[in-house]
C-alpha cells in the first residue's frame, strides 16, 4: 500500500499492465480479492447508478467450456489449435474477474456517462490489484463481444466490458510506447 505521495506518484508513473499468460499463483485469496473489488466501486458514478456488475470465475473448467461452445457455434470448421487457443483465456492467471456493464434506466443520467462509469471501475480494478502487489490486466477479446458468452453472463441489455486478470509476474513486465502529453494537448480557444 502506498504510504505517501511519493509512492502514489511513482506508481502511477509506472504502472503497466502485464500478458494474462505470463501470470502466475499466488493471486490475491478472497479477502484481498474482496478488498479490491470495494476499492473498484469507489469509482465516479454520476446519479449513484451503479451501472456495473463484477463475477469471479470460480470454475475455469466450466469458463473454458463456454468459450469453447460459444467458439464453435461462431466457427464450425475450426481446427483443434484455434479452439485451443480460443478457450486459454479461461486458464490464465490465477485469478479472473469479470466486469459487466449493466446499463440502469434514468432519465436524467445519459448512457454515455454510465458507460464512463464502467470505464472508471475497471482502471480503478487495476489499481488495486497492483497497489496490493498484484500485476493485472484488463482483456476484452472475441468472447466480450460474442453472443453465446454474452448470454451466459448477461441479463438483458448488459455487456461485457471485460476481462481482468489477476496474479503475479512470471515474466518481467515490458513497457510499451506511451504519448507525449504534449502531442495530444490542445488549447481552447
Amino acid at each position: 500500500m502506498f504510504n505517501d505521495l511519493t509512492s502514489v506518484l511513482s506508481y502511477l508513473a509506472t504502472r503497466r499492465s502485464g500478458k494474462p499468460r505470463d501470470m502466475i499463483a499466488p493471486g490475491p485469496g478472497e479477502e484481498t480479492l474482496n478488498r479490491i473489488l470495494q476499492i473498484a466501486t469507489r469509482s465516479p458514478d454520476h446519479g449513484k447508478l451503479f451501472p456495473w456488475r463484477l463475477l469471479t470465475v470460480v470454475d475455469r473448467s466450466a469458463f473454458a467450456a463456454l468459450l469453447e461452445q460459444a467458439f464453435n457455434a461462431a466457427n464450425p470448421d475450426a481446427r483443434p489449435a484455434q479452439i485451443d487457443a480460443a478457450i486459454a483465456p479461461a486458464y490464465m492467471a490465477p485469478t479472473l474477474v469479470i466486469l459487466i456493464f449493466a446499463p440502469q434506466p434514468s432519465a436524467k443520467i445519459p448512457l454515455w456517462e454510465q458507460q464512463m462509469s464502467v470505464g472508471a471501475l475497471g482502471m480503478n480494478l487495476l489499481h488495486a490489484a497492483n497497489a496490493h502487489g498484484f500485476v493485472s490486466s484488463w482483456i476484452t477479446g472475441w468472447a466480450s463481444y460474442d453472443p453465446t458468452v454474452r448470454a451466459a453472463l448477461c441479463e438483458a441489455d448488459e455487456q461485457i466490458a471485460g476481462f481482468f486478470y489477476i496474479g503475479s509476474p512470471g515474466q518481467p513486465l515490458e513497457e510499451r510506447p506511451r504519448p507525449d502529453p504534449a502531442d495530444i494537448l490542445r488549447r481552447w480557444p
